[in-house]
């Protein structure tokens, strides 16, 4: 017998104070489904947006957090297996992509489950409607079918694990489409919030030659300096767009950079971009830019041969690389830098706020503290 309901942080109006509550959890659980108790969640930036309401379209009430991890208290026939063919067991702790239907064209024909049609995002799961408790600020939370898991290694902290499920993925997909780094190569990552500065380690990790990370206040620039770059551009003290893209012109010496990552979603962030990468150079967009960003120069993409990829989140496969590359090079990288002390559901929002804020580089809740 697993619980039938579950102590929740409820989102039921934007911008207003989360309501602790019970919220009812699946009677039955179909085949590949699963419940967890929910040991660790860590904050994305996109918590906080969907909080202060910068996505309306989102229906409330819901349960946020997205990144979390888990012991299984509850498996559902055909549930024994991980993605990765490991058993998973009551007590197996584990984190999961989201869910995924496995038939539709990106599913099958793109092989693509990151761009699936039906795809389960914790935004799109109210928590008066069934299955209920899919996100993370929740004791315990339902693992649909299509959601593949993951056993984790015995040495991998909660707390890294559950940031593989949004922020470390993202980075681990954005470098794979980028087609990785050449060794040697110049790579510039734009924005210091948690993805900048796990890509900043990334691009150290993977070989780059040259790391320049911009963003910002300087508390984040000096973990980027931690994880690798060899400069940081401070853009809250070079406000000028056109002034950044000289100081990066400067610093790799007349030539621009191989890569450019976007992860920091502003204005001008894609303009920049591209106005940074050197002759054949490419650049990823990950960051949304907003409703009205700054125009890409298409004639210095055509120019100069550049590459321009989106990228978006990740699906299992990417997560599986993101675990491995946690556990690879944990005594190399202080991760444990980017987390904030873990805090219970009442803290949440307090949580939240400091993520919208910038307090908080990576914002921790431990469902079980109270």
């Amino acid at each position: 017998m697993h619980p039938e309901v579950t102590r929740a942080a409820v989102l039921r109006e934007f911008a207003a104070p989360l309501e602790i509550a019970d919220v009812p959890l699946p009677d039955d659980l179909p085949p590949g489904s699963a419940i967890v108790r929910v040991t660790r969640t860590t904050l994305c930036g996109t918590d906080a947006h969907l909080w202060q309401g910068a996505m309306p379209f989102v229906g409330l009430p819901i349960i946020l957090g997205h990144e979390m991890a888990g012991e299984a208290v509850a498996l559902g026939p055909d549930a024994g297996r991980d993605a990765l063919g490991k058993p998973v067991e009551l007590g197996s702790r584990v984190v999961w992509s989201e869910s995924v239907c496995g038939h539709c064209h990106a599913c099958t024909v793109l092989n693509e489950p990151v761009l699936c049609a039906q795809r389960g995002y914790g935004f799109a799961q109210r928590a008066d409607r069934w299955p209920f408790a899919i996100g993370g600020l929740s004791r315990y939370a339902y693992v649909p079918p299509g959601a593949h898991r993951i056993v984790l290694a015995d040495d991998l902290p909660d707390t890294w694990a559950a940031s593989a499920g949004c922020a470390v993925k993202t980075v681990v997909r954005a470098f794979a489409n980028a087609g990785g780094v050449e060794p040697g190569a110049t790579v510039v990552v734009q924005g210091a919030g948690p993805l900048g500065l796990v890509a900043t380690a990334y691009a150290r990790a993977s070989g780059a030659g040259q790391v320049i990370t911009l963003g910002g206040p300087a508390n984040r620039l000096a973990l980027a300096a931690g994880f690798g770059a060899d400069a940081t551009i401070d853009v809250t003290d070079v406000t000028d767009p056109d002034e950044r893209v000289a100081q990066v012109e400067e610093l790799t010496g007349a030539r621009g950079a191989d890569l450019v990552l976007d992860f920091a979603g502003a204005p001008t962030a894609n303009r920049e971009g591209v106005l940074m990468c050197a002759r054949r150079g490419t650049h990823v967009v990950v960051g949304l830019a907003g409703p009205d960003p700054a125009p890409v120069p298409m004639d210095v993409v055509m120019g100069r041969e550049l590459t321009v990829v989106g990228s978006l989140n990740g699906d299992v496969g990417d997560l599986a690389r993101a675990l491995r590359f946690l556990s690879a090079f944990a005594d190399r990288f202080d991760f444990d830098a980017l987390f904030s002390p873990p805090v219970g559901l009442s803290g949440a929002e307090r949580a939240i706020r400091d993520m919208a804020s910038m307090a908080a580089v990576k914002a921790v809740v431990d469902p079980g503290l109270d």
